[in-house]
């Protein structure tokens, strides 16, 4: 099978333009499952019912998010009502959403995982380690197993990725918006990549208007950001899964204009 993951999807500009796109992407890379991060896809952060549902009908099969996805109160009983959307499975059990998602092909089960860091982010998550391996012993009947790593330190990326591998199909980690250049399988079979990017635009400072970011950083006074709308990206990674065995055969970043 053929995964693609998207980077965080930003504004309502990187909603567009995965629209516009990803059908033709799933068409000419024979995409079976599409995944994307959409903790930033509403206009103004955060998630709404209504950037996850424009997601979904534009070919995002699911949807994993991350430290902004409960900035609008709106998306409480939404991810309460739905499988295919899910928050960090290290937030506190007493939140909405659950952080585990599971997609029956029929012949084999996606089991998803969705964790947080606690490098430089907040504290109040669980240990991320003994999280994946809880969450892995609720999907123990998946054969392929996939995770969203939200995290800041590229370090905590690589070294959770190291600690999954063989053990997942792919772990993939999102949040800081650039993407690396380390698409790669590790030793045990697992596809990785630090971070997939974003879809948002590329004259910006991580999807806002970069006037906003430097007047911020410059003064240190409260500034309302704003997502950038031109010059969009689409960011992601796509792997290639044996679905017998569950590891990884490829893995290639992409980025479209």
């Amino acid at each position: 099978m053929k995964l693609l993951a998207l980077g965080d999807i930003v504004g309502n500009g990187g909603c567009e333009f995965v629209r516009k796109k990803l059908p033709s992407i799933k068409r000419q890379y024979g995409i079976d499952i599409c995944l994307a991060n959409g903790e930033n896809s509403a206009v103004g952060n955060g998630i709404l019912p209504f950037s996850a549902d424009h997601l979904f009908a534009s070919g995002v099969d699911f949807i994993t998010t991350g430290n902004h996805v409960f900035r609008r109160s709106e998306i409480h009983d939404y991810i309460d009502s739905r499988g295919d959307i899910i928050r960090p499975y290290n937030m506190h059990c007493s939140v909405p959403g659950k952080g585990i998602g599971i997609i029956d092909m029929l012949s084999y089960k996606i089991g998803i995982i969705n964790l947080m860091g606690t490098a430089y982010m907040n504290s109040n998550f669980a240990n991320p380690f003994d999280s994946l391996d809880k969450a892995l012993g609720e999907i123990k009947d998946c054969r392929v197993k996939i995770v969203d790593f939200h995290a800041e330190s590229t370090g905590e990326k690589r070294a959770l990725g190291f600690y999954a591998d063989s053990r997942v199909s792919v772990f993939f980690g999102t949040h800081t918006h650039v993407q690396t250049a380390d698409a790669q399988i590790l030793p045990g079979g697992t596809g990785y990549i630090t971070d997939l990017g974003m879809c948002g635009s590329v004259n910006s400072v991580l999807g806002v208007e970069s006037e906003c970011v430097i007047k911020a950083l410059r003064t240190g006074m409260p500034t309302r950001f704003k997502a950038a709308e031109e010059s969009i990206q689409l960011d992601g990674c796509i792997f290639e899964i044996d679905e017998k065995t569950g590891l990884c055969l490829s893995a290639e970043s992409v980025s479209i204009r």
